[in-house]
């Protein structure tokens, strides 16, 4: 399934668009080979992503994997009756999740709910008769409600905790009455390639509720690049050849010994690529679905902008709006500045170019994003290095929390 991208998304993922005009050419068809594994869209028809039937709901992404090799060793001598305990142990804290949203007829103009897709979660903690559920942003975003569908076929409401769209993670709350299970979460940095691994989610929806697909863990330390409504993002992930289908996004990504070691998220979904999936390591997802309890989202340092890679561009943009060589490929040119924020304080313009912070190249946006994120934090200022009108100028900036313009 393709998606295309044709507005400019800015540094937190906002589409930008700017009564200025700016460039608007610059938007581009963004499509990528992996897929969400999983919010399968029921009524996708209606709102003109796809043609007909059930599919995925995708975020577009393109595969750079990287990887580091593993050199610990671990016994893969695992009975089928060690199997069939880890299942029965799991599964019940596994739960399918109905993202509704809200549909205006466009011949009466009332406004109904629908189930617009199902995806899946894995209940984490259970207290003071509330349950907690861990799920993808993907399968939940976009909801004005969210249903949660119980190992025993009951039904809850969820209200959403937290949800971070750059990690694809989410956290969900709902009543625990009829909660029969919460998963235990594993050491998923010990985790070796070739090491046996179960995947327990909800592909095509709850007819085939918690269905179990075995693999292994085809490789540790992985990094696919994916396209999120908060931008450009690349994503540490476990590859697995365990079947990950539309539908099993947010299910659990399980071990030998019955403990989550991650939760899965992604799949290539290519003519003649088969069996290559991916999960979202419990060492990742811990700390975000913490913070999300906590806060409810992730807070970032933020710079203000629009952003678009130089690589994304035209020849004709380059030469006549940029400056640039045609064969440029390096950078990011500022589509918007945001009034009263850290960018318009230290003086960034619109075209101007950043092809580097602190001393370290920025190639692309993710690359600015990965730095801002993982290595700076509120409140600290970096250097940028910056080609405006074909002349390179050096500015400092000091970073604030998004929405805080004091």
């Amino acid at each position: 399934m393709r998606e295309e991208y044709s507005s400019y998304r800015s540094e937190n993922g906002r589409e930008e668009k700017s009564k200025k005009r700016f460039l608007p050419f610059l938007a581009s068809s963004i499509a990528g080979a992996v897929l969400g594994g999983g919010i399968v869209l029921y009524s996708a028809p209606q709102l003109g992503f796809i043609n007909d039937g059930s599919q995925t709901n995708t975020a577009s992404t393109s595969t750079n994997a990287t990887t580091t090799a593993a050199t610990k060793t671990i016994s893969t001598n695992v009975s089928q009756g060690d199997l069939v305990s880890v299942v029965d142990k799991v599964s019940p804290a596994v739960v399918g999740v109905n993202n509704i949203q809200e549909r205006t007829n466009p011949f009466s103009g009332d406004t109904q709910t629908a189930e617009s897709g199902t995806g899946s979660g894995v209940i984490f903690k259970k207290d003071n008769n509330k349950a907690y559920v861990v799920t993808n942003n993907h399968v939940i975003e976009g909801s004005s409600k969210v249903e949660v569908t119980l190992s025993n076929g009951k039904k809850e409401d969820a209200k959403i905790v937290g949800a971070d769209p750059l990690t694809d993670l989410a956290v969900l709350e709902m009543e625990a009455k009829n909660v029969e299970a919460v998963a235990e979460f594993g050491d998923s940095t010990s985790l070796v390639a070739g090491e046996p691994v179960l995947a327990i989610g909800n592909p095509l929806g709850e007819q085939f509720s918690r269905t179990v697909t075995q693999g292994i863990v085809s490789g540790t330390e992985r990094t696919v690049n994916i396209t999120t409504s908060a931008g450009e993002w690349n994503l540490d992930v476990i590859q697995t050849d365990a079947a990950i289908n539309p539908g099993n996004s947010g299910g659990a990504l399980i071990n030998a010994a019955g403990q989550v070691i991650g939760i899965n998220s992604l799949k290539i979904a290519e003519d003649g690529v088969e069996g290559i999936g991916f999960a979202i390591p419990t060492a990742d997802v811990q700390p975000i679905i913490d913070k999300l309890m906590k806060d409810g989202k992730i807070n970032r340092p933020y710079m203000g902008v629009g952003l678009q890679d130089v690589a994304g561009l035209s020849a004709a943009i380059k030469e006549n709006e940029l400056g640039l060589t045609e064969d440029t490929s390096d950078g990011v040119v500022i589509t918007t500045v945001e009034p009263f924020s850290a960018a318009s304080e230290a003086g960034l313009q619109s075209k101007d170019i950043i092809v580097g912070i602190d001393g370290k190249e920025v190639k692309t946006s993710s690359d600015l994003r990965k730095y801002l994120y993982t290595e700076r934090a509120i409140g600290d200022k970096v250097k940028l290095d910056v080609y405006r009108n074909g002349k390179k100028i050096n500015l400092s900036l000091t970073l604030k929390q998004q929405g805080n313009d004091e």
